[in-house]
């Protein structure tokens, strides 16, 4: 079978995607260091980043809703405009020296409900711009542009600004979402989805509800968030203390801050390459074996450090759940995006994100409270077995995919525009956020 080409449009999504999670990265490193400048109160610096994370939690639904009734692309070239001119006024108080921690708190809320359109929005619009059938190799590539800019070059550049001062450390990301508006310009075309004209209007409750209800009745959807959810739980837990398991000379592994540093980055260059070739992979293995591996890969970089301190083997743990992580999300936000109507997948897409995400407070929590009673080591290998017990409902997400598909396939036949238009086999279909697993 031929590989589909990808159009010109979706370079200039690729540029404004890479622009925009470069200045993401920046930012969330640059902020708490901007902070420090007018507290040194830890919960107020921590504050920070709830600001800036709360809007998931509070606008992912409605904002769907709205995403799948604008024009993607207008809302996106929104949502990055707004970002620029946040951070412009906030550096122009800063330049004038009446800066402050409510400056920056409102300015992390408004830039993080920004996020939630942009973020929402560039997922929706991927299948408009690419095709359906190209959706896996489009999102190995966006996802290793995203990996690259907002984990390897972002975070460092972010420390290197802030220290050369508030100007840089906010007027640098400011221009990245500005080229990132340029780059939107250049994608022609209007991205709103079809809409009959003869149904009576909905509220956005009902639209809301409608995303919600579609997630909830498609067994594989909902049982891959949920496994998403359980995941994130897991690996959440497992990283809010696993610092201490691992830095200092009294640690379990010994390393060193740098040490510690670079163990992440060996995450993260599995996950760049695994994104690469993330869909071929996944062709040749289909969805079963494709997410297993993933699976067993997470779980084996939260046990093996529990049981050896031989820094090789756990950065090799490291690197296999890199990869093991861009099989996941190119897979999962894949089939997504394929079983999913156009007119939906915004409130689908948030719907997910809110079950896969709303875990990691909890396992967080939860990794603090069972370190405090029983020690980091069982907190890794319990989280392990909780990645592992996730593999109980592969089966189901197996049958219902295929189940779907067929659905699909006959919803293609008699609904016209608003169905899915490339459904494709669930055995052979290709799908942690960084953030955790998509998905994580």
């Amino acid at each position: 079978m031929p590989t589909p080409r990808t159009p010109g449009a979706f370079w200039w999504l690729w540029t404004s995607s890479a622009l925009s999670n470069l200045a993401d990265g920046v930012l969330k490193m640059a902020v708490p260091l901007v902070a420090l400048r007018y507290t040194d109160s830890p919960a107020q610096i921590a504050g920070l980043s709830l600001a800036m994370g709360l809007p998931w939690l509070l606008v992912a639904l409605p904002a769907g809703a709205l995403v799948d009734r604008w024009d993607r692309r207008r809302t996106m070239l929104v949502a990055n405009t707004v970002r620029t001119l946040v951070l412009v006024v906030v550096l122009g108080v800063a330049m004038g020296g009446h800066a402050s921690m409510a400056w920056l708190y409102a300015a992390a809320l408004v830039v993080g409900v920004a996020e939630v359109f942009y973020d929402t929005t560039a997922q929706s619009i991927l299948p408009q711009v690419v095709g359906r059938d190209a959706l896996p190799r489009a999102n190995g590539r966006l996802m290793a542009a995203e990996l690259t800019a907002n984990q390897f070059v972002g975070p460092p550049l972010g420390g290197l600004l802030a220290a050369a001062g508030v100007g840089l450390a906010f007027g640098v990301p400011a221009g990245a979402w500005a080229l990132a508006v340029v780059a939107l310009v250049a994608v022609r075309g209007t991205f709103r989805t079809p809409v009959d004209a003869s149904a009576p209007r909905t509220s956005l409750r009902a639209d809301v509800a409608e995303g919600l209800r579609f997630l909830w009745t498609r067994p594989a959807l909902r049982s891959l968030a949920f496994m998403t959810g359980l995941q994130n739980l897991a690996s959440t837990a497992a990283g809010a203390v696993f610092v201490l398991w691992a830095v200092g000379p009294g640690s379990a592994l010994g390393l060193s801050e740098p040490g510690y540093g670079l163990l992440g980055t060996t995450l993260a260059v599995g996950a760049v390459g695994g994104s690469l070739v993330a869909a071929r992979v996944a062709d040749r293995a289909g969805l079963t074996l494709t997410l297993a591996v993933s699976v067993l890969a997470s779980a084996a970089m939260l046990a093996v450090p529990a049981v050896t301190s031989q820094i090789v083997l756990v950065g090799a743990s490291y690197l296999a759940a890199g990869l093991g992580m861009a099989l996941w999300n190119v897979t999962v936000v894949s089939l997504r995006q394929r079983l999913t109507p156009d007119r939906l997948l915004g409130r689908v897409n948030s719907a997910y994100r809110l079950l896969a995400w709303g875990t990691i407070p909890i396992g967080a929590a939860v990794g603090g409270l069972l370190a405090e009673l029983s020690g980091i080591r069982v907190v890794l290998l319990a989280s392990a077995a909780l990645t592992v017990v996730t593999l109980v409902l592969l089966p189901a997400i197996t049958a219902a995919g295929m189940g779907e598909t067929e659905a699909t396939n006959e919803a293609t036949t008699e609904q016209g525009p608003d169905a899915v238009t490339d459904p494709v086999p669930a055995v052979a279909t290709p799908g942690m956020p960084v953030r955790g697993a998509e998905d994580a």
